[in-house]
Parts: C-alpha cells; structure tokens; sequence
C-alpha cells in the first residue's frame, strides 16, 4: 500500500458534504447560462424530424473501415433522434439505424421543411 498517497495526503478540492450538510454555491458568481444561450434549436434530428416520410441520401465516411469506408444510404425518413437516423426502403422493405456520427451530409430531392423558429432574431 502507498502511504505517501492513501495514508497521509488529503483528496485535493472541497469536500461536498460538511457535517452532512450540502454547501450552498455563491449565487452572486454563479453563471447565469439560461439568458447566454441562443434560442435557436437548429439540430439536425429536430430539420430531419420535420421531413419524415420524405427521401433521402445520406452519405456516411466509416473512418476504421477500409471496406466500407464512404456509404450512401437511400430511404424515407421514419424517425430521427440526437444521434441517429431510422430509414426504410419501401422497395426491399429493409429498414436501417444510422448513426449520426458517421453523417458527412443529407440530400433531398424536395424541399426542406424548416421552421422558423430556427433563424435567430425572429
């Protein structure tokens, strides 16, 4: 056993517990991040939700795969979520879960929807 380390240093940093009572931080300099971030949600799940039920390309880069390494992927939009996309192609019936960390970029071959709610200042 270390006992220069375990036995006679302390844990560096404030304790959260003192005589089981949890410390209060100072409101005075505290962050104040709800008023410092913008109103804008223009994620892509939230673009990709508003065009369900639409075709799609999306091209992928799989870095560690040499045998499929850039893929593009064709179907209808089913469902999005922060970090992944749902496909299906009607004409195979196969469905397929990306995820969206391997997204390069999305086509479409119609308009976009997108809300304005999106575009800051309005």
């Amino acid at each position: 056993m270390n006992n220069n380390y375990y036995g006679k240093q302390g844990f560096p940093g404030n304790p959260l517990f003192t005589n089981n009572q949890i410390p209060v931080p100072n409101q005075s300099t505290a962050a104040n991040y709800t008023n410092d971030l913008p109103l804008e949600q223009s994620y892509i799940e939230n673009i990709l939700r508003l065009n369900k039920g639409k075709q799609v390309r999306i091209h992928m880069t799989f870095p560690d795969s040499q045998e499929f390494r850039d893929r593009e992927f064709s179907g209808i939009i089913e469902q999005s979520g922060r970090d992944h996309i749902i496909i299906s192609e009607p004409s195979t019936g196969k469905w397929q879960l990306l995820l969206m960390i391997y997204v390069d970029f999305i086509t479409f071959d119609e308009r976009i929807n997108y809300s304005d709610e999106f575009v800051p200042n309005n």
